[in-house]
């Protein structure tokens, strides 16, 4: 990879202040990109990832907003091709991952999850298009749309619907945007949690052992950097998706 693909260019990595996305921050830092930090809760975190990002010699911002409001998904990439001056790189990162087995679905969960999982990337890939002539997009999905997990009924269908969306943005967006996807495996326990506990509930990996977040960023930091391919799913996840098992 060349860093001077992304040197001097500016990214957007929704849910950017913590884990998966503070790590894509990071990475992105080190190729020389400057970083608008998205949050909705997490201002100290967002605040805390610019002085590190600043500290790596790159510029970095902060912005705020309900990815669960369509108003909130146009005005982000207005505000932060404001802020930074110019915008050249979406990752599609934020997400919630609810537990959601089949007697628990209802249109409340439904909706939670399509709002910021899918109708938010949609949107945001959409308004990023209207605003930039060229550029980059990553959607962060799940290996799970290889398999399934009936604990996670909506999740898994907002993460396959992405896919799909992925593979539809590249030719919709071609020749001047790329548009692919990072389908991580386990990576990250959930808060409080030691990467012990990760380990009993992953699953069979035939690689051994859970993903290091490094390599999940360092995946979307090669599909952001490359001119030559879109509409691609790269499974970072040990070689789980092979299995077709749900968690």
């Amino acid at each position: 990879m060349q860093r001077q693909q992304l040197d001097g260019c500016v990214a957007l990595v929704t849910g950017g202040a913590v884990r998966i996305g503070n790590a894509i921050a990071h990475a992105l830092a080190d190729e020389g990109c400057g970083v608008v930090v998205h949050y909705r809760n997490s201002a100290k975190e967002a605040e805390a990832l610019c002085r590190a990002l600043h500290a790596k010699g790159v510029e970095a911002w902060r912005v705020r907003g309900n990815l669960a409001r369509a108003s909130d998904c146009e005005r982000l990439i207005q505000e932060a091709g404001e802020k930074a001056g110019r915008l050249d790189v979406l990752i599609n990162n934020a997400a919630v991952f609810n537990a959601c087995p089949m007697g628990d679905i209802s249109s409340g969960a439904l909706e939670e999850e399509f709002r910021i999982n899918l109708f938010a990337p949609i949107l945001l890939t959409r308004h990023f298009a209207g605003i930039a002539k060229t550029g980059r997009i990553v959607n962060l999905l799940d290996r799970r749309i290889a398999a399934h997990d009936t604990m996670r009924i909506p999740y898994v269908l907002t993460k396959k619907a992405l896919a799909e969306f992925t593979r539809s943005a590249a030719l919709a967006l071609a020749p001047r945007f790329t548009v692919n996807g990072v389908a991580p495996g386990p990576v990250l326990p959930p808060p409080g949690k030691s990467r012990s506990y990760l380990k009993t509930r992953a699953g069979t990996i035939p690689l051994g052992s859970p993903v290091a977040v490094d390599e999940v960023a360092r995946a979307v930091v090669y599909l952001a950097s490359s001119p030559s391919i879109t509409g691609q799913i790269v499974f970072v996840d040990g070689g789980q998706h092979l299995l077709g098992e749900g968690v």
